[in-house]
């Protein structure tokens, strides 16, 4: 696939996002690998205002092609990527119930069998380190070892996937979790949780569930 289309792709997802109530403003960030690195979007831009051309490519070493600037959270979208050869991209956002949680400094536990999309039995919460910083990006790829998403606490959130269609699908998924945590911590804290057999067996029937890794 060409740049130009890679490019178009990130947007439409990033306004797909907004659209699912996911982000806000101008906060939150995509990613996707693209020959020797990847593609980025740009810092401080509105998603609605996007164009192509303002995708910004950073090689593997960092550097970001001359007269763009960079999302100011692409340290971890590059180091995310380093750590899983596996998946193609990256995508951060601010969604509210997710971010709500990582206030808590909680992860996600095992309240519905639907935590196993992510690769385990919760989703994780990263410590919090300020934005933008190395800090943070090492938090980040930590608490994604054996995940494909976690939480960043006082932050947002983080999926990974191999196509920008299932990054925002866990997205999403990772929002109604963390929405219906928040339902339920008031009533019984702790939540009850699937034991770890039971999501071993869900993540066993998980293959082949959901988004294919081809769309």
């Amino acid at each position: 696939m060409s740049r130009a289309q890679i490019s178009q792709d990130i947007i439409n997802t990033c306004l797909k996002m907004s659209a699912m109530g996911l982000n806000q403003g101008t906060s939150g960030n995509i990613s996707v690998r693209f020959e020797n690195g990847m593609l980025i979007t740009p810092t401080s831009v509105p998603y609605e205002d996007l164009r192509p051309d303002d995708i910004v490519y950073v090689d593997m070493n960092g550097a970001a092609e001359p007269g763009k600037n960079p999302s100011s959270e692409w340290r971890f979208h590059l180091d995310i990527l380093k750590s899983k050869p596996e998946e193609n991209v990256v995508l951060h956002n601010h969604a509210i119930s997710a971010t709500a949680v990582a206030v808590m400094n909680k992860e996600i536990p095992a309240i519905h069998y639907m935590v196993a999309a992510a690769g385990g039995n919760v989703i994780p919460c990263a410590p919090y380190a300020t934005y933008g910083t190395q800090q943070l990006s090492e938090y980040a790829v930590n608490a994604l070892q054996g995940y494909k998403a976690t939480l960043l606490q006082h932050h947002g959130m983080i999926t990974t996937a191999k196509t920008l269609e299932k990054a925002l699908w866990l997205a999403q998924e990772v929002e109604v979790l963390a929405k219906l945590y928040l339902t339920i911590l008031p009533i019984m804290d702790p939540a009850p949780i699937l034991s770890d057999a039971q999501i071993d067996e869900v993540l066993i029937k998980f293959h082949g569930y959901g988004l294919s890794d081809t769309h």
